[in-house]
């Protein structure tokens, strides 16, 4: 005789989810509310970035060192990038935790690559945030070539 053909008076008391269950359900929750509004955010900073760089001025033959260096002379633009960065490795390290959720069954592979993910996002962060603001729009022992083009706020800085 299976569950199924049991009278409802007789079947066992559905089990209770532990607390850490109903936590786990909340992050999972705001883990898909995350990547719906980081989506969203992404597509206008992406797309305003492409508009930026693409679509106004020469397109994409203006695009070298001193087009780099003159617009991360100014905050916003360096602020802008990074915010692009970090939500872009928060948004995929997400999307990849959930992939990961969905596919490894066994625990330990699951921990093992839910940490690879989490280490990859760190670093790829850590190292784009350093470029970001360690960039010299002036280099001065930079060969002649990269320098075709300086920027007009280097020209006395630069020999």
């Amino acid at each position: 005789m299976t569950a199924a053909d049991l009278p409802a008076s007789q079947l066992p008391a559905p089990r209770k989810r532990p607390a850490n269950l109903r936590t786990l359900g909340r992050a999972e929750r705001w883990s898909w509310i995350f990547q719906r509004v980081s989506g969203v955010i992404l597509i206008v900073l992406i797309f305003t970035h492409l508009f930026i760089n693409l679509l106004t001025g020469d397109g994409v033959s203006q695009i070298d060192f001193a087009f780099v260096a003159g617009k991360w002379a100014h905050p916003l633009w360096r602020v802008w990038d990074l915010t692009m960065l970090v939500l872009a490795m928060a948004h995929g390290t997400n999307g990849m935790r959930m992939i990961v959720n969905d596919y490894a069954t066994r625990p330990f592979l699951k921990s093992v690559l839910h940490w690879a993910l989490r280490l990859s996002m760190i670093i790829i962060i850590v190292l784009g945030s350093l470029v970001i603001f360690t960039f010299d729009p002036c280099p001065v022992d930079a060969a002649g070539e990269l320098l075709h083009g300086v920027p007009s706020f280097c020209e006395g800085v630069v020999p």
